[in-house]
């Protein structure tokens, strides 16, 4: 750890002084954007096999409350819903991305914050200064954590540490002060975990889409056992036995300071367009160039040289995988399925595409190549180069920094507004987008979480009468 040392509580103060008034115009802009897209993808997730699975589990065992389950609409207590919601947030990679902690805070901050937003009648206003702060915390820890360093070790960035971004919302609308949210993260310390064996099993996978959803229950936890007066750690971060000394590598404390003037985290979030990992976004949009649009036809393409980070070649070079999350988490998979079937292609990652023929023929021209001269951006991009030969010799190739989504790149509301319409096609044409966005707009009125959660049920869930993208 670098001797510019921040306290637990030094954070926590300043997490706690993030306010509705202190957030611009554009901060309100940029969360009703995150919001609009969360609630878009975690509504697609939550008509998953797994989102069925928790929404049967929160049926059976998680009691009455007042916080709404997406998909079916039923209720449940905040910490039931926050599990079950944020693994249908996480449930199809579609999620955001902080890319320099290597997280998706999104699934993990927003499921929290609306959980505990609707068991307490919270007002909206309250709600987006929780979520800016959760994002916030979960970021600037992630950050000095060194993640490439943690992911190495074998940990999914966004268990390991989403619960205390979670917690961090959470306090902030329970009404604790620094002292209790340091104390919650104590608490959240003896939670977190999130090994990444999911990447090396070619089913059995599950588990990956709840890795949004348990730091989800366990930040909404923490802060509940806080706020009744729990004791525990509050020096969860720098104590000798706390996160950083615990679990990260090349630790840079620093990074937990906000320099002054420095926008929030919150606009250096990246949108997914392709339903895939993240470190690949940027090989897809690679493949774009070199292919003219995807027009060029795929027979003429001999091999396929995929250039890339070190960090995105381990974990992810499964050529026959055998779950849903396994094809989304597999580079060559991702460029066959791309190829053969376009980018937008959802449902491509299914089952019932794991042994397509012509998607195989293409996973078999893909070679990996970790490539020093794309190092230098890690953690903050995830750039990659894409090289194809073609059948009369030549060779094509493109290489894309700033990927489609990205910060330096972003997609609109327009474009966010495409992707929701996209999924609502799929999942349940009836959603009304338009009611969606007005009552996403309502938060910085005052309005509560009620009006938004309200739409976020889907036609026939209970009889599965919908139409799930995948089926595992």
């Amino acid at each position: 750890m670098t001797s510019n040392n921040i306290s637990s509580m030094g954070l926590a103060e300043e997490m706690m002084a993030i306010g509705f008034s202190s957030l611009s115009t554009a901060d309100v802009r940029q969360l009703e954007d995150l919001i609009l897209d969360y609630c878009a993808v975690t509504l697609c997730g939550s008509v998953q096999p797994w989102g069925h699975k928790m929404t049967e589990w929160a049926y059976r065992h998680a009691g009455e409350g007042k916080a709404t389950l997406f998909g079916s609409g039923a209720k449940a207590g905040a910490v039931a819903a926050a599990l079950v919601n944020g693994t249908a947030g996480h449930g199809y990679e579609l999620d955001d991305t902080h890319e320099r902690s290597h997280s998706h805070p999104g699934a993990v901050v927003i499921t929290a914050a609306l959980a505990v937003a609707e068991e307490r009648a919270s007002d909206g206003r309250e709600i987006l200064a929780a979520i800016a702060a959760g994002y916030e915390a979960m970021a600037r820890i992630g950050m000095a954590g060194d993640p490439v360093g943690m992911g190495r070790k074998g940990f999914h960035m966004t268990c390991l540490f989403g619960a205390f971004g979670a917690a961090t919302a959470a306090a902030k609308l329970m009404g604790l002060d620094a002292a209790g949210l340091a104390r919650a993260w104590g608490l959240a310390l003896s939670m977190i975990g999130g090994s990444s064996q999911f990447a090396y099993e070619p089913a059995g996978t599950m588990v990956k889409r709840m890795h949004a959803g348990l730091p989800a229950q366990n930040g909404v936890l923490a802060a509940q056992l806080s706020s009744l007066g729990m004791t525990a750690p509050v020096q969860a971060l720098e104590g000798g036995y706390g996160f950083f000394n615990l679990y990260g590598t090349d630790v840079d404390a620093s990074l937990l300071a906000k320099p002054a003037g420095a926008p929030l985290e919150i606009h250096e979030i990246s949108l997914k367009p392709y339903s895939c990992c993240r470190k690949f976004h940027s090989l897809i949009d690679a493949l774009e160039q070199v292919t003219d649009g995807f027009t060029l036809p795929v027979e003429r393409i001999t091999a396929i040289e995929a250039h890339t980070p070190t960090n995105a070649i381990d974990k992810h070079q499964m050529r026959r995988p055998e779950s849903i999350m396994a094809a989304q988490y597999a580079m060559p998979y991702i460029v066959g399925a791309t190829l053969a079937f376009g980018p937008r292609r959802y449902d491509a990652y299914g089952n019932e595409f794991h042994r397509h023929p012509h998607l195989l023929s293409i996973i078999d021209k893909v070679t990996a190549h970790a490539d020093d001269s794309l190092q230098d951006g890690v953690p903050g991009r995830m750039p990659a180069r894409a090289v194809i030969r073609l059948d009369d010799g030549s060779v094509r190739e493109a290489t894309v920094k700033e990927t489609l989504g990205s910060p330096e790149r972003p997609l609109d509301r327009a474009g966010i507004l495409a992707k929701a319409k996209a999924l609502a096609e799929i999942v349940d044409p009836s959603l009304d987008l338009g009611a969606l966005e007005r009552a996403i707009g309502g938060l910085s009125r005052g309005d509560g979480a009620g009006g938004l959660t309200g739409l976020l049920s889907v036609a026939g869930y209970a009889e599965g009468a919908h139409r799930a993208i995948a089926a595992e």
